[in-house]
């Protein structure tokens, strides 16, 4: 796949340079995209601008009714969105189908749900309460799940009557690019949803930065989170962050203990654990400790790691080779302070091409460990254990992230007053399927705002209060 454009007010225009997309499997350019300029940024933004107006004053109907014509031309790309996904991420391919393609179209369809739904204007006493749209909302998405996270965010945004302009993450550009094919196909009017591929450094923050930009949501790491929120805040625009996560999966002494520690695995190598609310600490009692390593260090060594276009595969490479020096190092410096390394620590028997990182656990380290506080992002699990519930919660909540976390346990009440105590956003109780109507987002430092069902589409609109 080559492309050379970005898409702006309708019209594909040329870029003067691009940006080569590396398969991390097989470590080959597997495609280009534009890489938009500066100056590209302001034409955006008027663009959207000036698309506004009429989009966002469209009865709520006629905008649902454009948006289900872009459910179907997403549904027709839906082979080649696999496809492209497995490429450019690295992700096995049914992940890249579950988790990152089905999901992503489904949470457009649950934008148009929630915009048919919803009640823009309602009365408290003598005031009559109305919502529109921000105005132009900047959508700045990660690499980890290019499309899953590219439709969290403009679908609710198109849905409220807001302007889009994206700037999808340098490393995975190629599925936005389908996506903006999609609008087209879709008859959505120019200017509506713009697309703007480049270097983060230089187009994310020319858009943050931009006075024609009322809303900006972003999805990325904590440090470049807080430079894109002072950065819109200095003007004072709406921002959603959605950042780090050093999510706790807790297992209570009466949980099934195999089931919860193999599912708390899977959580944290699912997309060779580039998943911001993967559960990457697992607590658990004491007097269960050894049996709850061993339990994990076996299930991570059996699961099939290689070649993500092959069904069988569970875990692919990491995305990029910075990645996997990045990860490699953080491993090994947990084992030079003494950390138990389980399984894993280094490449994959077998595999001599591609950024693989076999399923790591780590064990015998304090909670307040580098490694169990601060964000790894690749496939690696850290065990504690804890001796009552107070020091489980203690331990859980002693980080300065806030994004998911799970419970475990034989009585879902006791679960659940566990939960209602975790200083974080999201909670499942015993593998309970992922919501995609639950608002998702985080406390401290894993950001502000939410995204997903109603109040994700909440974050696009303003309130106006009438009194009369």
């Amino acid at each position: 796949m080559r492309y050379e454009t970005v898409l702006i007010g309708g019209r594909w225009l040329p870029t003067t340079e691009t940006i080569e997309v590396e398969n991390p499997a097989t470590m080959q350019v597997v495609g280009t995209s534009g890489r938009a300029s500066v100056a590209q940024v302001d034409l955006a933004v008027a663009a959207a601008r000036d698309a506004l107006p009429a989009w966002g004053s469209l009865p709520p109907e006629q905008r649902a009714t454009a948006l289900d014509r872009l459910v179907d031309a997403l549904r027709g790309r839906r082979r080649e969105l696999i496809d492209v996904t497995v490429a450019e991420v690295g992700t096995p391919v049914a992940d890249a189908t579950a988790w990152h393609v089905d999901l992503g179209i489904e949470l457009v369809v649950s934008a148009i749900r929630n915009l048919r739904a919803h009640r823009f204007e309602s009365e408290v006493g003598n005031s009559l309460l109305f919502q529109r749209p921000v105005g132009v909302a900047a959508c700045i998405t990660p690499w980890n799940y290019p499309f899953y996270q590219l439709t969290a965010k403009v679908a609710p945004a198109l849905a409220a009557g807001c302007t889009v302009v994206l700037k999808p993450a340098e490393l995975t550009p190629l599925s936005a690019y389908l996506f903006a094919e999609a609008v087209e196909e879709a008859g959505l009017p120019a200017g509506v949803f713009n697309l703007l591929p480049g270097i983060g450094a230089e187009i994310g923050a020319a858009l943050a930065d931009h006075d024609g930009v009322d809303l900006v949501s972003f999805t990325g790491s904590t440090k470049v989170g807080r430079a894109v929120g002072a950065a819109a805040a200095g003007r004072l625009a709406k921002v959603c962050l959605e950042l780090g996560g050093k999510s706790a999966s807790l297992v209570c002494a009466d949980a099934d203990l195999d089931t919860a520690v193999r599912a708390t695995v899977e959580s944290a190598m699912l997309n060779a654990g580039q998943t911001c609310s993967a559960w990457t600490r697992l607590l658990v009692p004491a007097e269960r400790y050894d049996e709850a390593v061993e339990i994990a260090g076996k299930h991570a060594a059996d699961l099939v790691v290689g070649d993500p276009t092959d069904e069988r595969t569970q875990v692919g490479p990491l995305v990029s080779r910075g990645q996997w020096e990045q990860v490699s190092a953080m491993v090994a410096a947990a084992v030079a302070r003494g950390a138990r390394l389980v399984t894993g620590g280094g490449a994959p028997d077998g595999l001599r091409t591609g950024h693989y990182l076999a399923p790591t656990v780590l064990a015998d380290l304090a909670p307040q460990d580098p490694a169990s506080q601060e964000e790894i992002f690749g496939p690696v699990l850290v065990v504690h254990p804890y001796a009552d519930e107070d020091e489980a919660i203690r331990i859980a909540n002693g980080t300065r992230y806030g994004l998911a976390g799970a419970v475990w346990s034989g009585a879902e009440e006791r679960a659940l007053s566990i939960a209602r105590r975790l200083e974080t956003g999201q909670v499942d109780l015993n593998g309970a399927a992922f919501n995609p109507e639950a608002p998702f987002g985080g406390w401290k430092d894993s950001g502000l705002g939410r995204e997903l069902g109603r109040v994700g589409l909440e974050e696009y609109l303003e309130w106006t209060a009438v009194q009369r």
